[in-house]
């Protein structure tokens, strides 16, 4: 009986299976996998990055976008070109024919002695570009910026096929040596944004424990992947018939068109892999810290942006396992609420609720926790609802500021971006060029006649309270 039990175990097991390999090759089957698809880039690995210097990282990422391009130019799409295909050198979006190339790593100086030295570090099928604000800000208040092109990004989609996170934590402490070498002395701020806002924990509380790497004296998170959706940790799982060579589309989540010129639109099994091996290592390296009285107690103030909505990271998890282990050490929370001005509350998902009440509940923390909300039904005017560490009494401050009409929350990927942005923003500026206005797009039609998701084009993209959120990071952060 025992023997039969066990084989009838195995056997639902073999058709379990089975029946997800069926439903996995069923959801590519409309995959039609491009040479950006295909082609790896030759980045540096992690053991190189550890003993190169910017210069010869710089170097190698010349070498590597020149070989992007032969490649590209010698092995076109399956299909005719568009003018929205950013690896096509006549498209609209192509990077060579911008404003800007956006896509590679940059330096940007003061025009006086450096006050300190500030690292970008951007987030996950990303570029350098999704940062350039912050550093246009950093750099007008007398700091050396130093943006570094992550592996595997900026290039082609298939370049997160091969990349692994500890290539990017390499990637980090190698922007860190040079912002610090351009700035002896002066305070490192390190920024980060999604994926990065990982890598900048992961450096932060790795210097605890190296005397070898430079301290930052802050660390300003926008949107950070400290908790990412439980789909990820078995996305491994997803790839697995990409073992077969027929069924080479198993190795991507998604594939769709490439029409912006700084982010992938297309998405690899690997890339949410690594987002979670990155994830899991922060949330361990956390908690076992917590455990020793003295673990944290030396690591950063940080402060933190973020959306009470988010369907990339998670919220709460920020809250949970980054904030309620951090000391008492000047850390700051800000959440940008949903519109309440709008009347809708009735439309959103139970749970948003519950998050906001949860994040802003007793007792009292070690952390400074400010919420952004309107100011009531049919007012959409601003106010800060500001619970200081060790405080359950909120502090109420009325700003000059008011959500768009027709917006009814922010995003995960708005925050870093103001409205005026060229790429992104609702009111893109007309001094540069990036091909296309993602940002302003709004189209009402029939579902499913659309190659991408009509959702996406619902997405807030911009941020309309980025001037405040530079005001409070000035002072939570003490940039002087």
């Amino acid at each position: 009986m025992r023997r039969l039990m066990v084989c009838l175990v195995f056997l639902v097991l073999a058709l379990l299976l089975v029946a997800l390999f069926g439903f996995r090759i069923t959801a590519i089957a409309d995959f039609r996998l491009e040479p950006w698809h295909t082609y790896v880039p030759d980045e540096l690995d992690a053991d190189a990055i550890d003993h190169s210097d910017w210069a010869g990282y710089v170097t190698a990422e010349a070498r590597l976008f020149k070989a992007l391009e032969k490649e590209m130019r010698e092995h076109p799409p399956s299909e005719r070109t568009t003018a929205f295909n950013r690896f096509d050198a006549s498209s609209r979006v192509y990077p060579g024919n911008l404003t800007h190339d956006w896509n590679r790593s940059y330096i940007t100086e003061p025009s006086q002695a450096a006050k300190g030295a500030v690292v970008l570090l951007h987030g996950l099928t990303d570029s350098p570009y999704s940062l350039r604000h912050l550093a246009s800000h950093f750099q007008a208040k007398g700091y050396v910026v130093v943006a570094i092109r992550l592996p595997g990004h900026g290039t082609v989609p298939a370049g997160l096929t091969d990349a692994h996170w500890e290539d990017w934590m390499a990637a980090t402490r190698l922007a860190v040596r040079e912002a610090t070498r351009r700035a002896p002395g002066q305070p490192l701020y390190l920024v980060g944004f999604s994926n990065g806002g990982a890598l900048a924990v992961k450096y932060a509380l790795d210097a605890l424990a190296t005397p070898d790497l430079a301290r930052p004296q802050h660390l300003v998170l926008i949107s950070p992947m400290i908790g990412v959706s439980r789909f990820a940790r078995f996305a491994g799982i997803a790839g697995l018939p990409a073992l077969f060579p027929a069924f080479a589309n198993a190795a991507w989540l998604s594939v769709l068109p490439e029409f912006n010129p700084f982010k992938y639109n297309s998405f690899p099994v690997n890339a949410a892999r690594q987002s979670y091996e990155l994830t899991e290592a922060v949330r361990q390296q956390l908690l076992e810290a917590s455990r020793d009285p003295q673990g944290l107690q030396a690591l950063a103030p940080i402060v933190t942006y973020q959306s009470l909505v988010d369907g990339t990271v998670s919220t709460a998890a920020i809250q949970t396992d980054l904030y309620d282990r951090l000391p008492a050490n000047g850390s700051e929370l800000v959440i940008f609420d949903t519109n309440a001005s709008l009347g809708i509350d009735e439309m959103l998902r139970p749970a948003v609720a519950t998050l906001r009440e949860r994040l802003f509940a007793a007792p009292a923390r070690d952390y400074a926790r400010t919420l952004l909300a309107t100011r009531g039904p049919g007012d959409a005017r601003l106010k800060s609802l500001r619970y200081a560490a060790g405080s359950t009494e909120a502090e109420e401050q009325l700003l000059d500021a008011s959500y768009p009409s027709g917006l009814f929350s922010l995003s995960h990927v708005a925050l870093p971006f103001p409205l005026d942005d060229a790429l992104y923003g609702q009111q893109p500026s007309p001094a540069e060029n990036y091909g296309v206005n993602l940002g302003t797009l709004s189209m009402r039609g029939e579902r499913g006649a659309l190659i991408l998701d009509a959702g996406s084009f619902s997405r807030a993209t911009s941020n309309p309270f980025f001037e405040l959120m530079l005001d409070n990071l000035d002072h939570a952060a003490q940039v002087r």
